[in-house]
Formats: C-alpha cells, sequence, structure tokens
C-alpha cells in the first residue's frame, strides 16, 4: 500500500520547524491520493482509530482532539476554523437544545438532600451556621472547583466545568479502594514474602537454560512462602486453604493478596519501594502463555476502584448525591479557627451519615458505603500532597518572576549551553515559559496519575505485550512497549500545549525505550515530582513566616539577613537558582539524553536535587526542617 508522501512530509517539517512557507511549497488544500485503507465513518481521518471530536472547515476532515491539535498547532493550519462535530448532531426529540450536561443556575443539579440543615451552636466561639461569620469552602477538583457553603448548605460547581458528579463518577474508575482490616493482614504477609524472594536476582539475569522453569519454580516458591505465612498467622484458615489442595486450586486466594498489594501501592506511591518491582515483574512472567500453562492458574485479577465495587451492587447512582462532594472533601486547617475547622468536620461527618442511611441496602451495607466514600477522600489528599505543589510553584513562578525582563542578574533565568553544566540554551524569556508549560505537564500528569497507573497495570501485565531483557545503560532492564500508557501521555501532553499556548522545547515522550524502557519506570519518574517540589515549598512556607513574624524565630531571621539580605531575597535566589538550574537538560549520562524532552525535564530535575547540599543556601533548606528530597535522612534517591 503506497501512503501519499507530501502531506506527511509536510506535517513532519512543520511540527520541527513551524515555518508557514511549507504551505505554499506543497499547497494546503490538495486533497490526498486514494489509499486502499479507507477511513471508518465518525472516526478520525488520522489515527483511524479513535472517534471524531471536530471538523476542519478548510481541511473539510473529521479529526479526533489529539490528532486536530497536533495537526493545527504550528504554521497556517493555526487558523483553521474548527468546529466540534457533537453540534451537529440532531436535537433531542423533545425539543430541548440544551446540553444535558449543563446545571442550573445555582451550579448544581439536585434537589434536597433531607439533612438538617438547621443552626448548630459552635462548643467554642458560640456562633451559628448562619452567623455572619459563616463562610464557604473550596475544594479544588483539578476540572473545576466545588464551593460548599456553609450558610445554605448547598453544593456549588464552578461555571465552564461538568457537575461534580459527573466528575467524581469518572474518576471513581480509576480510584482504589481502601483496604479493610483483614486486607491489610494480608498486605503485611505480602510484604514479608517479597522482602526475602530473590526473584530478580534469579531470573532478571542473561544466563543459558531453560527461563520459564526458573519462573515457574521462583513463583511456586513465593506462593509456597504466602502459603506458610498466612498458616502460621491463622492455623483453621490455613488449613482450611491449603490442607490436601495444590495451587492452582487456591487460585482465587492468590490473586486476592496479589491484587491488595497493588491496589495498596497506588494509593500508597511511598510505601513498598523495593517489593512492589519484584511484584509486578512476577506478575508480568506469570501472564505468559508458557508459565500459565505450566502453573496452571492465573494470578492476576482487576484492581478493585470505587465504581466496580459500586456497579457490582448496582448503586453507582450513590455519586450522583450532591452530598459526596461535602461528604469526601479534605478539610484544611489552614488560614481558618478552630471554630470554622470544628464546623466543616461536623458537616462532613452529617454528609457521610446521611449518605450511609439513604442509601444501605442488604446488599450494599453502610459499611461499604463509607468504606468508598473515604477512598474518595483518599483521593482528594492524594492530590494536594502531588498537584497542588505543582501549582503552588507555579504561583511562585509568576508572582516573583517577569516573563519580559529579569529584576536583576542574579535573578535572571537565562541559561547557556555549557556553562554549569547545562545543555540548553534558553533567554530568560524562553527558560521563564519552558519552567511554566513544564510545572503545568507536571501538575496535569499528577491530576490523573490514577487512570495513568491503572493503564501502566494493564501494559505491564497484558499477556500479549511482551518484554525484551536489555542492557540500556542502567544495568539490565526490561524493555517493553507502553500502548495504553504512551496514548494517554500524549492526549495529555497535547492538552497542556493548547492550554499554555507558547511550547519550548521538545515533545518527544519516551516511553519503552533505553531511557524509559517500561511503564513501572514512567509511573516510578512522575512520582517523585511531589518529593522534587514539596520540599522547596516548605522552605517557601518557613521564609514567608519569617516575613512576617520576624520576631517568631529571631536567630533564623538574622541569618537569612546576613547571608540573604532578606527572607524576600531568598525566595528569589532560591527559585531562580532552581528554576535555573532544575531546567536545564542536564543529569543524564551522556550529552545526547535529557535536554528538553518530556523524560528529560525530570531528570535535569533529579540532577539540582542531587547537588543540593553544594548550594549557597542550603542552610536555609536546614533551617526549614528539610531531611531529604525522599522525606527521609537518606536523602534524594
Amino acid at each position: 500500500m503506497t501512503m501519499p508522501v507530501a502531506p506527511t512530509l509536510k506535517e513532519i517539517l512543520n511540527e520541527q520547524s513551524g515555518d508557514e512557507m511549507l504551505d505554499e511549497v506543497f499547497g494546503e488544500t490538495q486533497s490526498p491520493e486514494p489509499t486502499e485503507e479507507s477511513t471508518p465513518e465518525g472516526f478520525c481521518v488520522e489515527c483511524k482509530d479513535q472517534e471524531a471530536h471536530v471538523y476542519c472547515e478548510q481541511c473539510q476532515e473529521d479529526f479526533c482532539e489529539v490528532c486536530g491539535d497536533m495537526i493545527h498547532r504550528t504554521g497556517r493550519r493555526r487558523k483553521h476554523v474548527l468546529r466540534s462535530v457533537k453540534k451537529e448532531m440532531p436535537a433531542a426529540a423533545d425539543g430541548n437544545d440544551n446540553d444535558d450536561d449543563d446545571v442550573d443556575d445555582d451550579g448544581h443539579k439536585g434537589g434536597t438532600t433531607g439533612m438538617d440543615q438547621s443552626p448548630e451552636t459552635d462548643d467554642e466561639s458560640g456562633s451559628t451556621n448562619d452567623a455572619p461569620g459563616a463562610h464557604a469552602t473550596i475544594m479544588d477538583t483539578g476540572a473545576f472547583s466545588v464551593n460548599f457553603s456553609s450558610q445554605s448548605g448547598k453544593v456549588e460547581t464552578s461555571q465552564g466545568g461538568p457537575a461534580f458528579s459527573e466528575w467524581i463518577t469518572e474518576r471513581a474508575k480509576f480510584i482504589p479502594l481502601r483496604l479493610t482490616l483483614k486486607e491489610r493482614k494480608y498486605l503485611r504477609l505480602l510484604e514479608a514474602a517479597l522482602n526475602v524472594s530473590e526473584y530478580t536476582d534469579k531470573i532478571d539475569v542473561l544466563m543459558y537454560g531453560n527461563k520459564t522453569k526458573r519462573i515457574v519454580g521462583q513463583i511456586k516458591e513465593l506462593c509456597a512462602i504466602l502459603s506458610g505465612l498466612v498458616l502460621a498467622s491463622d492455623y483453621r484458615a490455613g488449613q482450611t486453604l491449603f490442607e490436601d489442595k495444590q495451587f492452582e486450586d487456591n487460585e482465587e486466594f492468590f490473586q486476592k493478596i496479589f491484587e491488595i498489594g497493588r491496589r495498596h501501592k497506588i494509593m500508597n506511591p511511598e510505601k513498598m519501594r523495593n517489593e512492589y518491582g519484584k511484584l509486578m515483574f512476577l506478575l508480568q512472567d506469570a501472564q505468559t502463555s508458557e508459565v500459565k500453562r505450566m502453573l496452571n492458574l492465573s494470578l492476576v485479577a482487576p484492581i478493585k476502584t470505587v465504581y466496580s465495587v459500586l456497579e457490582a451492587l448496582g448503586t453507582t447512582y450513590i455519586l450522583e448525591d450532591e452530598m459526596v462532594a461535602v461528604a469526601t472533601r479534605e478539610i484544611v486547617s489552614l488560614g481558618k479557627t478552630r471554630s470554622q475547622v470544628q464546623l466543616e468536620i461536623k458537616q462532613k461527618e452529617r454528609a457521610v451519615e446521611y449518605l450511609c442511611k439513604a442509601y444501605a441496602t442488604v446488599d450494599c451495607p453502610a459499611e461499604v458505603i463509607r468504606q468508598c466514600l473515604y477512598s474518595i477522600g483518599d483521593n482528594h489528599a492524594y492530590l494536594r500532597f502531588t498537584r497542588d505543589s505543582c501549582e503552588r510553584m507555579i504561583g511562585y513562578l509568576s508572582s516573583l518572576f517577569v516573563p519580559k525582563k529579569a529584576e536583576s542578574d542574579d535573578l535572571s533565568l537565562a541559561i547557556l549551553m555549557g556553562r554549569n553544566g547545562a545543555r540548553l540554551t534558553h533567554s530568560h524569556e524562553s527558560q521563564y515559559h519552558y519552567v511554566m508549560q513544564t510545572l503545568a505537564l507536571w501538575r496535569e500528569m499528577l491530576h490523573d496519575m490514577f487512570m495513568l497507573w491503572h493503564q501502566t497495570d494493564q501494559d505491564l501485565l497484558s499477556p500479549g505485550n511482551t518484554y525484551r531483557l536489555k542492557d540500556t545503560g542502567q544495568g539490565l532492564n526490561r524493555v517493553q512497549s507502553c500502548p495504553r500508557v504512551s496514548k494517554s501521555v500524549h492526549t495529555i501532553l497535547h492538552r497542556t500545549q493548547r492550554a499554555v499556548g507558547r511550547w519550548v522545547g521538545s515533545s518527544m515522550v519516551h516511553l519503552g525505550d533505553r531511557n524509559v524502557p517500561n511503564a513501572l519506570v514512567f509511573i516510578d519518574k512522575y512520582n517523585q515530582v511531589a518529593s522534587i517540589l514539596n520540599p522547596i515549598v516548605r522552605v517557601m512556607e518557613f521564609l514567608e513566616r519569617l516575613e512576617r513574624n520576624p520576631a517568631s524565630n529571631p536567630d533564623a531571621a538574622e541569618l537569612v539577613e546576613r547571608a540573604h539580605g532578606g527572607a524576600v531575597s531568598a525566595k528569589k535566589l532560591i527559585l531562580a537558582d532552581f528554576f535555573r538550574s532544575a531546567f536545564d537538560g542536564s543529569g543524564a549520562d551522556n550529552f545526547f539524553d535529557a535536554g528538553s524532552c518530556i523524560d528529560g525535564r525530570l531528570t535535569s530535575a533529579w540532577n539540582w536535587c542531587s547537588n543540593i547540599e553544594k548550594k549557597h543556601y542550603f542552610n536555609v533548606f536546614l533551617l526549614s526542617g528539610f531531611v531529604g528530597f525522599n522525606g527521609g535522612p537518606e536523602g534524594f534517591n
């Protein structure tokens, strides 16, 4: 099959240079040559496997959202008019032209909740909900803000975004279910068994012989260790499970215990640092057809999520209740009085009890509903710890630095290739936009991290997705393609590019190559973003406290004043060095790696972290309580 050369070459050159003269050379409106493969009706003309979302009036073709943004990002195609395909669909039979996703004038869809909204007196302040001091709490969900007003007791969503019920229903498909007490006991047994296992040391080696037999032997050994631990911890339960039975007879038990470990890791990225890699590589090998045939069982089960549990019980409609926003919100005490915090706690507890009483059935007991609500609350806590650090750094960049011109030479963000280890050359303005877009990309990645982690799990454990053991320059690694993760990352990248407008640097995403061998390495890289940014945010908060009240810590205020010219000056100097040195393309083993690609932006940030002890402002980090970029005294790993 022969594909037309000119349009493909044009798109490649447009992507690399953005030269508008290319349109005049190749012709913008020429029609493609007919090919044997036709595009299915209603699908994107470029990738042919995604539904069309936009229609270009000049190209006269349908595109999906990702392809449409990519093709029309540079050159004269930026001026093309794109319109949504969905707008051309006929209206509903009832004649209502309004979108089903629209909310009412108050910003919410539901009616009354049935909860008691009577004023309640606070024990400490004596104020009521209807007092002038009543306040509203904003919970940022990433897609929009949820505003809970303590005066009206209603949940309101910001204009321009989907209703909270729609957002949380979609997100609940990727929120892991919190572990129960019994599941935590199994988790400890799994961690103990993985801790003594030498699976990767014996399997991921270059040696001759039958690798399949070695894999089966190691899997049976680990399962035997688990069986012994279960028998030792609960003799009756262990006897019931394993007496006069083979491994294949307990397939459901092994699936359950391995699923618990995978689910726990997603909600707690800082846990199971060594054991999780062994677990995933073991399950990856167990998914091959040869190993399955020799074991005669499957060790992989789908990860339990909030949505899958509610769907199995037929109660997904619970997520449509507007009080879910109140029952799952995270209560932050920063900038609030004790009475305000206590009031929010009471409102949250009331909302949880209301939902449990209103929707509990024989098949879906109140305890299951409560567990699902707490799991959603864990999601919000995760977002605040990871995603919000990116938002804080974006705020510092936009408030303390001006993109057009640097305040002084010391505060200039300009970098020059070859100077101080930099591998990029950017002016102050270019570096400002480069850092801004990188932080925005990290923010979007962390916002969708649960979804990316589920797709990582699927890519790693896909039976047909084999790997190759290869020396990548960083030891032997399992090099495996990541189709699901790659597609989602490119979607997030194009969404970020559309939001920031100007894009500086490369758009290359390394996945399944020597830089990022597999999806497990990818997910581990982006889990480190919060470990990098949170210590810097804590230093900024420490300096802000010194700025507001130097008398609270006079010795530290005097040291900062004498060494760095005051708290404000110290903030700017630290951030200027971070925005320069942590985004200069450095840190790789050779000159050709790292750079400005999507993966290289994290590599240079790691390099800055490893050199923090050599910085002239390291004493300020120590004064703020800094112990390391991974939360421990051993420093950044």
